[in-house]
């Protein structure tokens, strides 16, 4: 997919490694709707804000009659609660699958027919490497994403025939607000995960792993439980 004159929208640009992405996608020429529930926190020049909140689905049917003219949408906005699935609030729980797992799909679903309706384009899922490793104190956040690759997997094969790619981009810890406690020398520059993630889309990558932690992981995927 060629990015010049592709029409984004990206969902959680308004930080970390969406801002990153939305920032990317305008010096390459695409336009970009910069997606937030606040879209007043925005601070790129050169993009539209856009309210956005995909655990609403009146603003995620909103956002998808303004931004009518899109051909690629990036599902990046999500959340970690540090919630395990046994002994953690419940709510805390579903809060993370209604975010990280049934937000990406409704704002898919809302713009399908947009991105279709344009010629066809694509999808990218920012995923995780807690796609495929689910430890305990992150039970929450892990389950939702695992949920989001089945959702990605499964959406590739559906949309293919309408003409639209779908992608996963999978990463470990990024130097973001979101692991802020974790030492810098185990984080990724979420600069060059954007530019991974663009050139993943650009070439059609149904997967990207974006370092090494996350592609030891995906390796590791046939071994046993126990090996952990």
């Amino acid at each position: 997919m060629e990015l010049k004159d592709t029409v984004a929208v990206v969902t959680g640009a308004n930080r970390g490694l969406g801002w990153h992405l939305a920032t990317q996608l305008v010096e390459r020429g695409a336009k970009v709707y910069a997606a937030a529930r606040r879209p007043e926190t925005v601070d790129l020049p050169e993009v539209t804000p856009l309210r956005l909140d995909v655990t609403d689905e009146e603003s995620i049917r909103t956002a998808a009659r303004t931004a009518s003219d899109a051909t690629l949408l990036v599902n990046n906005a999500g959340i970690s609660t540090a919630t395990p699935l046994i002994a953690g609030d419940l709510d805390a729980v579903r809060l993370e699958m209604e975010t990280n797992f049934f937000g990406p799909l409704a704002v898919t679903r809302a713009f399908t027919p947009v991105i279709e309706g344009n010629g066809g384009g694509a999808v990218l899922n920012v995923l995780s490497v807690l796609s495929w490793l689910h430890p305990a104190g992150l039970g929450s956040y892990a389950a939702a994403k695992a949920a989001a690759w089945a959702l990605t997997d499964a959406a590739r094969e559906e949309l293919a025939p309408r003409g639209i790619t779908v992608s996963a981009l999978h990463v470990g810890y990024m130097d973001t607000d979101m692991a802020a406690s974790v030492p810098a020398d185990q984080k990724a520059d979420p600069a060059d995960v954007a530019a991974q993630a663009l050139y993943g889309i650009e070439t059609g990558q149904p997967e990207i792993l974006a370092d090494e932690a996350t592609r030891y992981v995906k390796r590791s995927l046939a071994d046993s439980p126990n090996a952990a």
